[in-house]
C-alpha cells in the first residue's frame, strides 16, 4: 500500500471536528513511520469552527459547491456586458446563493453534532463569498483544508489559510453543452444588435435631418430663382428707361440751346429797337 501524502492526510484530518482535531492529529503522528512526514503533520494547525464547517461542506457537497462556483464565474464574466440594473439583480442573486450555501453548510455541520453560532454562520458566509470573487479563495475553499475563514473585502488574503500544501484550482464541472460559451456569444450578439440599432437610429435621424435641409435649400433656391427673374426683368425695364431718358435729355438739351439762341436774338433786337427809339426822340 502506497504511503499517503501530507495533502491526503490533511484532507482527512480537517474533516475532524475542531474539538477532536488535536487528538486525531497526534494519533496520526504516532502512527507515521516517516519522521519528516510526521513532523509536517505535527505542524498542522487546528482549524476554526467556521473553517471546519466549510471543509465539511466542500468535501461532502463538492458537486453543489462546484456548481455554485461555476455560476459565480459566469456571473463575473457577464458583468462587463451588463447595465447597472442587471448587475444589481445579479448581486442580489449572488448574495442569495451565498446565504443558502452557508446555511446548507451549517446544517451539515450541525448534523454532525457541532453547534453553529450566528457568528460562525456569518464567517462561513464571508468565506464562501470570498470564493465567489477570488480564484485563490475558490481554490482554498474547494481544497477542504482551510485553517481559518476568509475575508472577501479587497484582495483576499489566502496566505496560511490552507494546510497540507497549496490548494489547486478547483475542477469546475462544465455542462456537455458549452452554456457559458453560448451565453457569452449571445451576449456578444445582443451587444452587437444594440450597437447596430443605435447606429440605425442615429443614421435615420441624420437622414431626416439631411432631408429637411435638402427641402429647405430647395425652397430657398426656388425663392431666389424667382427673385432673380424679377430683378432681371426690373433691370431690363430700368435699362430701357435709361435709354429713353437719355434720348429725352438729349432732345431737351437741343431745345434748350435753341431757346437760348432765340433769347439772345430777341435781346439783341430789343437793344437795337431801344436805341432807334432814343434817336428818334432825341432828333
Amino acid at each position: 500500500m502506497a504511503a499517503r501524502t501530507l495533502t491526503e492526510i490533511a484532507a482527512e484530518l480537517y474533516l475532524e471536528p475542531p474539538a477532536a482535531f488535536t487528538a486525531a492529529r497526534d494519533a496520526i503522528v504516532r502512527s507515521t513511520t516517516d519522521k519528516a512526514l510526521a513532523a509536517q503533520i505535527r505542524k498542522l494547525k487546528k482549524p476554526s469552527v467556521a473553517a471546519w464547517v466549510v471543509n465539511v461542506f466542500a468535501t461532502e457537497r463538492s458537486a453543489q459547491l462546484g456548481e455554485a462556483l461555476r455560476l459565480a464565474e459566469e456571473l463575473h464574466e457577464a458583468q462587463a456586458d451588463l447595465d447597472a440594473a442587471t448587475l444589481s439583480a445579479l448581486g442580489r442573486e449572488r448574495r442569495t446563493l451565498t446565504n443558502r450555501l452557508a446555511q446548507n453548510a451549517a446544517d451539515l455541520a450541525e448534523s454532525r453534532g457541532e453547534r453553529v453560532t450566528p457568528a460562525t454562520l456569518e464567517a462561513v458566509r464571508q468565506t464562501l463569498s470570498a470564493a465567489f470573487f477570488d480564484a485563490g479563495a475558490a481554490a482554498a475553499v474547494a481544497s477542504g483544508r482551510l485553517v481559518r475563514e476568509l475575508d472577501p473585502s479587497g484582495d483576499v488574503d489566502v496566505a496560511g489559510a490552507v494546510a497540507g500544501g497549496e490548494a489547486a484550482a478547483p475542477e469546475i464541472a462544465r455542462p456537455a453543452v458549452d452554456e457559458v460559451g453560448e451565453r457569452r456569444e449571445r451576449r456578444r450578439a445582443e451587444r452587437a444588435l444594440r450597437e447596430a440599432e443605435k447606429d440605425l437610429e442615429r443614421a435615420e435621424r441624420a437622414r431626416t435631418a439631411a432631408a429637411d435641409a435638402q427641402r429647405e435649400h430647395r425652397e430657398a433656391l426656388e425663392r431666389l430663382t424667382a427673385r432673380e427673374a424679377e430683378l432681371e426683368a426690373e433691370l431690363a425695364r430700368t435699362r430701357k428707361h435709361i435709354v429713353e431718358t437719355r434720348s429725352a435729355l438729349s432732345e431737351a438739351e437741343e431745345g434748350a440751346a435753341a431757346v437760348a439762341a432765340r433769347v439772345d436774338e430777341a435781346e439783341a433786337a430789343t437793344t437795337a429797337a431801344r436805341r432807334a427809339l432814343e434817336e428818334v426822340l432825341g432828333g
